[in-house]
């Protein structure tokens, strides 16, 4: 029996095609109303009011109501509790039953179960959908029934799983005049929800559906060589679709269809990363305290580090003195994006090499990435740390020069983001310090004038950490 009408109620999922709770209302409803919350609870604990996420997610949901509009229907768009208002519009437009995409934050999920108490007073449903993952909660588990907490075996069984079914789209536009005829209503402005412009449109980096298909289309040609250029900051190798999959303006079965289909190295490496997301949204969901900063591994728990906040203040500020670290710090203050390399690069100089608790870093990449994902992002520092599952082992400390002189030889990335070095050779660049002082001076280079002495040296730094983790690893043995 068809339902009389339901509401659609868009979160991290700004599209209006191959969408699971979308296509399930159109399919069971009569008339389906689509609405977006601009959630109070959320945004009011962001304190930058030039956030690139909230001016992202403005554009999308513009982009997603004039699609909408042009299908016969509409974007409710409102700004305030979303507990409160989405049981308040379904009780308002009579409605049978609310339809959404699950979403594995712990703060969501217990947000979600409220809105379902809250309309099931008023005898509606509340439905929700897989939709943002490939495979969830329960769905990759070994043979003996646990999950997994180390990548190569649960990518080996996602895979093994990995079929047609999975990646096949839901096909919303077989049902969609059964979209509700509603008048069109205005767009609440950027202003309207307390927010600023901030430099989003000089980025390169378009917005919506339409930016999500575009840089798709870009990167498809590009996805064969992904294995050998996605390391290189100065190569345009990444996809640059992270966050268009945060914020569902692109569709993760298209994308893992495109990627396994293709059958390149490129492409399975690829794959392999899309795999890795799946993989951290199952370690949050079968470890939640990791949500609220506890390690993985408990005997991390309470690594004894100094923490020293003028390390930290030069690290957040790109002024540590090693330049692919400054540079990739510069490139996130400046664009809310960074290389994937590098993160893994700056997250070991902070925990490794200034001795700070990954915890600092991984607030400041929350509140600085435009790409933000809690579980990536937990699982990246943690991975960093040494504290998380399948991480790097806590003797393994990336050297910053070595690794600059690695992946970006000729010092471009460097020169972009640090023009004060645009003179160096391009062996000098990686570590600037020890150009002789004549040679600074000629080439306007002059260390501590136009750019800063390394604030730590890394091989003492490198032993400190060594002998702060294995304290800490000793501590485990003997505690066992």
């Amino acid at each position: 029996m068809l339902l009389n009408k339901s509401l659609v109620w868009f979160r991290r999922d700004l599209r209006d095609f191959d969408h699971a709770a979308l296509y399930h209302a159109l399919k069971t409803s009569k008339q389906v109303y689509c609405a977006f919350i601009y959630d109070t609870e959320i945004l009011d604990n962001l304190s930058n009011k030039e956030d690139r996420r909230v001016e992202f997610i403005w554009e999308s949901v513009r982009e997603l109501k004039t699609a909408l509009q042009a299908k016969g229907g509409d974007l409710i768009v409102k700004h305030g509790k979303a507990r409160e208002l989405i049981p308040q519009l379904a009780l308002a437009l009579n409605i049978d039953a609310v339809f959404t995409n699950r979403d594995y934050e712990p703060s969501a999920i217990a947000r979600d179960v409220d809105v379902a108490q809250r309309l099931a007073k008023n005898n509606i449903a509340f439905h929700d959908f897989k939709d943002q993952v490939i495979f969830e909660k329960d769905e990759v588990l070994s043979l003996s029934g646990k999950p997994y907490s180390v990548f190569t075996p649960y990518k080996n069984a996602h895979l093994k799983k990995l079929d047609d079914f999975y990646l096949k789209p839901y096909p919303v536009d077989r049902y969609i005049q059964n979209l509700a005829k509603v008048a069109p209503s205005n767009l609440i402005s950027l202003e309207e929800i307390g927010f600023k412009r901030t430099n989003l449109n000089t980025l390169r980096l378009p917005t919506g559906m339409s930016g999500g298909a575009q840089l798709l289309a870009d990167f498809e040609a590009r996805m064969n060589q992904y294995k050998d250029a996605r390391d290189f900051p100065a190569v345009k190798g990444v996809s640059y679709l992270s966050v268009h999959l945060r914020f569902g303006t692109v569709s993760i079965r298209h994308l893992a269809r495109q990627a396994r289909d293709r059958a390149s190295i490129g492409s399975q490496t690829w794959l392999n990363e899309l795999i890795w997301r799946d993989f951290y949204f199952q370690i949050l969901h079968y470890n939640p305290h990791i949500a609220a900063g506890k390690a993985f591994k408990p005997e991390f728990e309470n690594l004894l580090f100094p923490n020293n906040k003028t390390l930290f203040k030069a690290w957040c500020e790109g002024k540590t003195g090693y330049p692919l670290v400054d540079a990739a710090m510069r490139q996130i203050n400046q664009t809310g994006f960074m290389h994937n390399r590098l993160r893994m690069v700056v997250a070991s100089f902070l925990v490794k090499d200034l001795l700070i608790d990954r915890r600092w870093g991984e607030r400041y990449f929350a509140e600085n990435l435009i790409d933000f994902d809690l579980s990536a992002n937990n699982g990246g520092w943690q991975w960093a740390a040494s504290t998380g599952c399948d991480a790097q082992p806590w003797f393994r400390i990336f050297n910053p020069v070595t690794q600059s002189e690695k992946f970006d030889p000729q010092g471009k990335f460097i020169r972009k983001y640090l023009p004060e070095l645009a003179n160096c050779s391009d062996k000098e660049i990686h570590a600037p310090w020890q150009i002789p002082s004549l040679r600074q001076t000629l080439i306007g280079v002059v260390i501590g004038k136009h750019y800063p002495p390394p604030i730590v040296e890394h091989a003492a730094q490198r032993l400190s950490a060594l002998n702060l983790y294995k304290a800490a690893s000793s501590s485990k043995t003997l505690n066992n």
